[in-house]
């Protein structure tokens, strides 16, 4: 599977608003029994990355935190949290909140006080193969002040390395889900 650098989906809901930072990054798979949805992509989001990044979030939290940044709560029980979630509007895992969901697209994020971002994960049919589907993984950051140009200086380059993994990482947890095959 081949993850390539793209745009923010005309139709996303985050299209028609500007942004001081936009990146968008897509990947294709086959969905046989045409079960995957917006809600399940929103899950995987969460259940899908790998350890280094989860790392890297811990290590943004111990510095952040100190600054007066948010920082997710109760990251002890995020299994727990993880099963319950259902990816509704308002509800919130770790530092994210779910702002978005419709059949196509699930939008998180969050607000602070030097930046905004959002997260779309927008999944559409892939051309005449109705089982073939496109997930567009974007982020949207709109900056409030110079501590948020500031802040968002050395996690750029980590973000351009751990978006596209961790699409790559909710692509495979997607089609290794049971009644996928």
């Amino acid at each position: 599977m081949s993850i390539k650098k793209s745009n923010l989906p005309l139709t996303s809901m985050l299209a028609n608003s500007s942004y001081d930072y936009v990146d968008s990054f897509e990947g294709s798979f086959i969905d046989k029994n045409e079960n995957i949805d917006a809600a399940k992509v929103g899950k995987a989001f969460f259940s899908s990355g790998p350890k280094w990044i989860e790392k890297l979030f811990s290590f943004r939290n111990a510095i952040v935190k100190r600054l007066g940044l948010k920082t997710p709560e109760n990251i002890l029980d995020r299994q727990k949290q993880l099963v319950a979630f259902k990816c509704e509007v308002g509800e919130r895992l770790g530092l994210f909140q779910v702002y978005h969901r419709d059949e196509n697209e699930v939008i998180i994020g969050e607000d602070d006080k030097h930046l905004d971002f959002r997260v779309s994960l927008y999944l559409q049919p892939n051309g005449n193969n109705g089982h073939e589907k496109t997930l567009t993984l974007s982020t949207v950051v709109k900056f409030h002040s110079w501590l948020g140009r500031l802040y968002f200086f050395p996690v750029k380059p980590f973000h351009k390395l751990i978006v596209p993994t961790m699409l790559k990482s909710i692509i495979n947890n997607l089609k290794a889900t049971p009644n996928h095959q």
